[in-house]
């Protein structure tokens, strides 16, 4: 089941994201240029803070802190893309993007982080591939070991995946 925010993209836009959900991991950076962000740079960046998506001439670059655990560098870009696709309005208007702390909070309204927290999953974890892999695999029985397997597959934290898979429980 899609996210609102997902329902929300342009319809030219979510068909390149649709197409490369069938792909575990997702390949972020195939799908970030595909969508119009000219680079995503794995950058030093201070303590506490995760990713910036900004607008420089005319290009988007995402940076992802060097210093973080690849798992948490995907989540990242994944949520610095969706602030791409739904907040280029603030992106264009602030002279330093959109930047996030290791919370995704930028400073922007709570409702922007949490949108742009539920297309991340949407696009990092697709909840299609999910469900088919968890009653495909694991008889769709959750365990602390389904948990770690499936986070490992999708390249995303045991944390991550355990929230994708309680927010997939309740639909």
């Amino acid at each position: 089941m899609a996210s609102r925010e997902l329902l929300r993209i342009d319809p030219d836009k979510r068909s390149i994201i649709e197409r490369h959900l069938s792909q575990v991991p997702v390949r972020l950076g195939e799908l970030a240029r595909e969508l119009g962000v000219s680079a995503i740079k794995v950058s030093s960046m201070r303590t506490g803070v995760s990713g910036q998506v900004a607008r420089e001439g005319d290009e988007y670059i995402i940076r992802v802190n060097r210093n973080e655990a690849r798992e948490r560098q995907r989540f990242t870009i994944a949520h610095e893309l969706a602030h791409y696709l739904l907040h280029r309005n603030l992106i264009d208007t602030s002279s330093e993007g959109i930047t996030d702390t290791v919370l995704y909070r930028s400073g922007a309204p709570e409702q922007v982080e949490f949108e742009a927290n539920r297309l991340a999953a949407d696009i990092v974890m697709p909840s299609a591939l999910v469900d088919d892999m968890l009653k495909s695999e694991y008889q769709g029985i959750v365990t602390e070991a389904t948990i770690e397997n499936l986070a490992a597959r999708f390249g995303v934290s045991k944390a991550a995946m355990e929230l994708r898979l309680e927010r997939m429980a309740r639909a």
